[in-house]
């Protein structure tokens, strides 16, 4: 990207079509300004990626503003037509995300990827790639999304699924240290069952 928002110099992602990257952000004494998004620095979006029905054009329809305290953990959230671009606004999250592509096609087995973002800096995620984060500090999360919310295509797994084994880090914030999850989360399907669904 020329401009706009930058890749981050740091290994690639190793599941197809994620991508990592950083927006610039200019302060001086009176605040700061960040460009989120630019449609012409940014890849032009497909349908493979988006989940998008043929002969649709894929681009970003909604954006969204997630508010987190510390330690409260949202996922693993899965959607077969949506892709989603996250910038972390303020604070910390470590970010899980679990390619089940290959389990849905029958091609081979999940694959788990984790991340620490700070302020600034942003993921992209295509459909198909199950995802969620555990915010280290109090965190603002905005996001861009290439399908309208409806409620049909928000699925998702237990975010502590042993047969996945996602590295979450330790919760400080909490006194049993275990993070605060919503009812959804917590009554998740584990990722077999999720799949068995996808495929009937």
């Amino acid at each position: 990207m020329s401009s706009g928002p930058a890749e981050l110099r740091r290994p690639a992602s190793a599941l197809a079509g994620v991508r990592y990257g950083a927006i610039a952000r200019h302060g001086d004494d009176r605040g700061a300004f960040r460009e989120l998004w630019r449609a012409s620095a940014f890849p032009a979006l497909t349908i493979a990626d988006t989940g998008a029905a043929p002969g649709s054009e894929p681009r970003f329809v909604q954006a969204n503003l997630s508010t987190s305290v510390a330690g409260a953990l949202r996922g693993l959230h899965y959607h077969r037509r949506q892709l989603d671009y996250w910038i972390v606004a303020t604070g910390r999250a470590f970010v899980a995300l679990v390619d089940i592509r290959p389990m849905v096609d029958g091609t081979g087995t999940s694959v788990v990827e984790t991340r620490e973002l700070v302020a600034d800096e942003w993921v992209v995620i295509p459909a198909g790639v199950a995802h969620g984060f555990l915010a280290l500090e109090p965190l603002e999360l905005l996001y861009l999304v290439t399908n309208e919310f409806d409620g049909s295509d928000e699925l998702g797994f237990a975010w502590d699924d042993p047969a996945v084994g996602v590295g979450w880090p330790a919760v400080d914030a909490t006194p049993d240290g275990r993070p605060i999850l919503s009812g959804r989360d917590r009554s998740n399907p584990s990722l077999a069952e999720l799949v068995a669904s996808l495929r009937d």
